[in-house]
């Protein structure tokens, strides 16, 4: 993903200014933790199951695009279970070695969080599946005829694992979770009810009716609600009065180059390659990137996620195509073999 993507204002990729806040208004339970509501059901029985046997829970994946709060479930999983948590990502653990030290390092029933899961090196993925089936990991000591076995006993824990790629992980890790939950976008009343809460706890003044329009615009994503909220309060505080009400989060959103649906520039511009210089696709992914001068990841990972949500486009064997709704959306005539897709975004 290119640096541009990860700069822009509605990228649901975790940066840096974003882990201040995050950590501060983090939900620490299951009742604070906004929707989900399927996801938090099902966790709560297996959590509850679980400390009543006195037993490790089974391990869990969490699945879904960036930014909806997988890493903030699995501290509130640790935290319904009265255990520790210890929190690393896939390219963090580059050597069997790596991972036998955290592995040994854990208390009965603790929890170990994989963020990025997908990207753990497969000498290392081969090492954990023992220590996720039968509590035990196998370290090869030294080459050759003169190499030994070292069998290590752990003590029984809970592996969460955390991925935006669940088809990249390989059947053999997939297999071994016992519980796998998908996190879906937010719908807007959630977000609002994120956005409110967050503005009281870093003591910030927000309409009902700026919180709504900061929901409508935020992509069905609370990392990014949470960093648009943090924007508007720059602008409130040095263009209005400190408040962020519904003229205000207009104007500041507007700046901000984000539109009503939540689209910015590059959104536009990967719709109107699609509709202008290719008739509507099918067009191929390459070949949409090169057009806009974007990459092909961010197009893939940041774009089309939002893009399909909001029925703007579709993905067929022939590449991408406009729908409708992308045609209603810029104001320009539907063709005839569109006319057939009459639900839009607009009028839901």
């Amino acid at each position: 993903m290119s640096d541009f993507a990860e700069n822009r204002v509605i990228s649901s990729a975790l940066k840096q200014e974003d882990i201040p806040l995050e950590t501060n208004i983090r939900p620490q339970n299951l009742n604070e933790y906004i929707g989900q509501e399927r996801v938090k059901d099902n966790i709560s029985v297996f959590v509850k199951a679980a400390a009543s046997r006195g037993e490790a829970l089974d391990h869990v994946l969490l699945y879904g695009p960036p930014g909806l709060g997988k890493t903030t479930l699995a501290n509130i999983i640790a935290n319904e279970l009265g255990v520790n948590i210890r929190v690393t990502s896939g390219p963090a653990i580059e050597h069997a070695g790596d991972l036998a030290s955290i592995l040994t390092g854990l208390a009965p029933r603790d929890v170990l969080f994989i963020d990025e899961i997908h990207r753990l090196n497969r000498a290392v993925e081969e090492i954990l599946y023992p220590a996720m089936e039968d509590y035990h990991i196998d370290i090869i000591m030294g080459k050759g005829p003169g190499a030994q076995t070292l069998h290590l006993p752990l003590q029984p824990f809970t592996l969460i694992g955390a991925t935006t790629r669940a088809g990249m992980l390989t059947a053999p890790l997939r297999d071994r979770f016992g519980v796998i939950s998908r996190l879906e976008y937010y719908n807007e009343n959630e977000l609002y009810i994120i956005i409110m809460r967050a503005a009281k706890l870093i003591s910030l003044q927000i309409t009902e009716a700026g919180a709504k329009e900061v929901a409508r615009r935020s992509r069905g994503t609370p990392r990014i609600a949470n960093r648009l909220l943090r924007r508007l309060r720059d602008f409130a505080l040095i263009k209005g009065n400190g408040i962020i009400d519904d003229d205000m989060a207009k104007m500041g959103l507007e700046l901000l180059e984000i539109d009503a649906c939540g689209l910015d520039k590059t959104d536009q511009k990967v719709l109107r390659a699609i509709i202008e210089v290719f008739s509507g696709g099918p067009v191929g992914l390459d070949t949409i990137a090169a057009t806009i001068s974007e990459s092909a990841d961010t197009i893939e990972d940041v774009c089309e996620p939002y893009l399909l949500q909001l029925g703007f486009l579709n993905r067929t064997p022939r590449g991408r195509v406009a729908t409708a709704e992308a045609y209603r959306y810029l104001g320009l005539k539907i063709p005839q073999s569109n006319l057939s897709q009459t639900t839009s975004f607009f009028d839901e």
